[in-house]
């Protein structure tokens, strides 16, 4: 049975329709946004599969016909990797419904969101979120929804539900909110440095635009949803339970209050494993089950001493930030470089400069976009002390970088005062808890240890929260363990004056207004600190970029010449780059940008497009080349691809009666321009430029 509904989200028609594609799939549906159409499906394997973990995978995919081209890669298709939108999208598809799947959920499932038509203005992202949210409603999986997102913005002032692409532009917030009918699960996005208070209100605006979509999914579960299949999670063993309880507890609260991470996970490591072989061999084909247990156990330890005792693993107050060092300059040829060392977690950023054509080229549904700022997160096994395969940049790693790109991106000069390519990487040389807040610090540094001019320095911080009942307690700055058994993941990031990004992921079905205050407030308070740490490191940005950095000069010439800069087949500007070692831009304005490795060669670059663009001015006396003779005077080349005719007249100030008695083709002579006529024709005189010299030296001889 195919049922289409539709309610009204920020002024416009969303749409709902399911039954009618994707019949197979154990749920599906089409979600439409004026133009925008978005397929999304959810499967689940009939079978579990033996794991300690979730096999859920969610994918999400641009066709790029959806926006009516072709590819323009070289197969002209949709290549296999996935773009940096598509994993972000995937991303933020994920996080907002793993949590509501059953704990002890194994049946492989996957969710596949696919991009069928897109307007240019209503972005497909967040009815990717609606939709998987739909599918697996409808679907016979197991799953604690249904859940919604909106996307929020603020233009003039005004809070918009689902702003368009070209409002966003202009907005100067744009948060992704989700959540279900009771509270927010999930934040994702940036502002304009705007400030705590205006940043809750958007996120409770987005809450309250998301219940009409709630409903809606109700609606369609009522009318098509399948029954859930039969689902009955493993009995947990109470007699096991309780004794790895006795045999454990007091041995593992002595572990946890270890500070330092290696030694406490490694004392943590001998103990589960000294447990488990003591159960002996009546238990060896229940390995994972016992770790569960006794990481249960671990879980409810750290929390009660976290709640009862007031006390963190590593004895910091709530709201006490871990030790911090910053320095800048450590690296001799990269153009500006930090050690941003918090804790136990330390990252390395490192700053390049480029010119315009180092920009990254990115083919998107809305079009092809150059990017002028990259930021690239790396995070390596060893940071963890890990040995794993090394590869590509991971869903993770590309997450994070993301996260970031938006925490600093509102900073940056504007390309009119700074205009460099700018690169940023973060390599991540220890990890105890929020790495990419550790990004954007050590990036704030390398930016202003490599003279980049930023407004404002940003820092960033991660909150936790552990909440049973009544009792609330908000953790500042958390360790990795705190993350693990937290009901909470807060990361927020700005300047002094307010915020710039922020991510939330909540693992509680509700979290209050109340309280997201009071973390918020914490937060900055936190990143205040770590802005003053920062800044004892290095107080501005330094006055001149790196001497390793490219030389980029810029001049503006009159379009008509772009065509003799460029020469016949790019013979001219190419022989001015492999002369002076330069590379050099033109666009259709005029503007001509000389990127340069230092600054005499990019002087000398400069001084030769300015004599070929230089426009002739009445009165001034030029050198140039004869390049032809006639009867009635000689042609003189004072530009390239600038010619100007001396008349017979002028020549000298005697009577000429024959031109090459004066010139011939070759001579190198100076002239003054007496008249450049509407249509371009330049009249020169040999003998007004020797008179003028005449002139000149005779006052240099009299001077008084």
């Amino acid at each position: 049975m195919e049922i289409t509904l539709t309610t009204e989200v920020g002024g416009k028609t969303l749409t709902i329709q399911s039954g009618k594609t994707a019949k197979q799939a154990g749920g599906a549906v089409q979600i439409q946004y004026g133009d925008t159409i978005v397929l999304v499906t959810a499967v689940a394997a009939h079978d579990e599969r033996p794991a300690d973990f979730l096999p859920l995978t969610v994918e999400y995919q641009e066709k790029i016909y959806a926006a009516g081209r072709i590819p323009g890669n070289y197969f002209r298709r949709e290549i296999g990797r996935p773009s940096e939108k598509e994993t972000l999208t995937a991303r933020l598809i994920d996080r907002p419904i793993r949590p509501l799947f059953p704990k002890q959920w194994r049946h492989e499932t996957q969710v596949i969101a696919t991009v069928l038509s897109m307007d240019q203005e209503n972005d497909p992202d967040v009815l990717a979120v609606v939709g998987a949210s739909t599918a697996l409603t409808l679907s016979d999986i197991h799953f604690a929804g249904p859940i919604a997102c909106v996307r929020v913005g603020r233009v003039d002032g005004e809070l918009i539900a689902n702003p368009t692409i070209s409002q966003c532009q202009v907005s100067d917030i744009n948060l992704i909110v989700a959540g279900s009918k009771t509270g927010v699960v999930m934040v994702e996005g940036g502002s304009q440095v705007v400030s705590e208070a205006e940043i809750l209100d958007a996120i409770f605006f987005g809450h309250k635009a998301m219940q009409p979509i709630i409903d809606l999914q109700e609606q369609l579960q009522a009318a098509l949803g399948k029954p859930k299949r039969p689902f009955t999670p493993p009995v947990a063993d109470e007699a096991l339970a309780e004794r790895l309880a006795d045999m454990a507890t007091d041995k593992i609260d002595q572990a946890v209050r270890i500070p330092e991470k290696v030694a406490r996970s490694s004392a943590l490591r001998a103990l589960k494993k000294e447990i488990f072989e003591s159960l002996g061999e009546e238990f060896a084909e229940r390995r994972g089950e016992v770790y569960e247990i006794l990481d249960g156990v671990q879980k409810k330890i750290c929390r009660r001493m976290i709640l009862e005792e007031g006390r963190r693993i590593d004895n910091r107050g709530f709201d006490t930030i871990r030790p911090i060092t910053c320095e800048v300059g450590i690296l001799p040829r990269p153009h500006g470089s930090a050690l941003f060392t918090r804790g136990e977690t330390q990252v390395l950023g490192v700053l390049t400069l480029g010119s315009g054509p180092d920009e990254q080229r990115v083919e998107t549904l809305s079009g092809e976009e150059m990017r002028p700022f990259m930021l690239h997160y790396n995070f390596p096994p060893f940071s963890v002390g890990e040995v794993k395969r090394v590869g590509g940049p991971s869903r993770r790693d590309i997450g994070h970088g993301g996260l970031s790109t938006r925490a600093i991106e509102k900073v940056l000069p504007d390309r009119e005062d700074f205009d460099y390519t700018i690169r940023l990487v973060s390599e991540v040389l220890e990890s105890n808890g929020s790495s990419s807040m550790g990004t954007v610090c050590s990036g704030i540094l390398a930016l202003m240890d490599g003279g980049v001019p930023i407004k404002a320095p940003v820092s960033g911080i991660a909150m936790g929260l552990i909440q049973e009942g009544e009792q609330v307690a908000i953790l500042s700055d958390i360790l990795g363990d705190e993350d693990h058994f937290g009901d909470m993941d807060f990361k927020v990031a700005g300047t002094r004056e307010g915020i710039t990004a922020l991510q939330m992921d909540i693992k509680i079905h509700e979290l209050s207004r109340e309280i997201m205050d009071k973390a918020l407030e914490q937060a900055r308070r936190g990143r205040l600190h770590i802005l003053d740490k920062m800044l004892e490191a290095l107080a501005e940005p330094r006055s001149d970029i790196s001497r390793f950095a490219p030389k980029i000069f810029t001049i503006k010439i009159n379009p008509d010449k772009i065509r003799d800069i460029i020469g016949p087949g790019g013979k001219v500007v190419r022989a001015i780059q492999a002369e002076t070692n330069t590379r050099i831009e033109i666009d259709d304005s005029g503007m001509v940008k000389i990127a340069a490795t230092n600054e005499e060669e990019g002087k000398m670059a400069m001084e030769q497009v300015q004599a070929i663009a230089m426009d002739p001015e009445e009165g001034a006396i030029y050198e140039g080349k004869v390049v032809k003779t006639t009867d009635f005077g000689a042609f003189v080349q004072i530009a390239p691809g600038t010619d100007g005719l001396v008349h017979i007249s002028q020549l000298a100030n005697r009577r000429v009666a024959k031109v090459t008695d004066v010139v011939k083709e070759g001579d190198i002579v100076k002239v003054k321009v007496l008249e450049v006529s509407q249509d371009g024709r330049i009249r020169l005189s040999l003998k007004a430029a020797l008179e003028e010299e005449q002139k000149r030296g005779a006052k240099e001889d009299n001077p008084a």
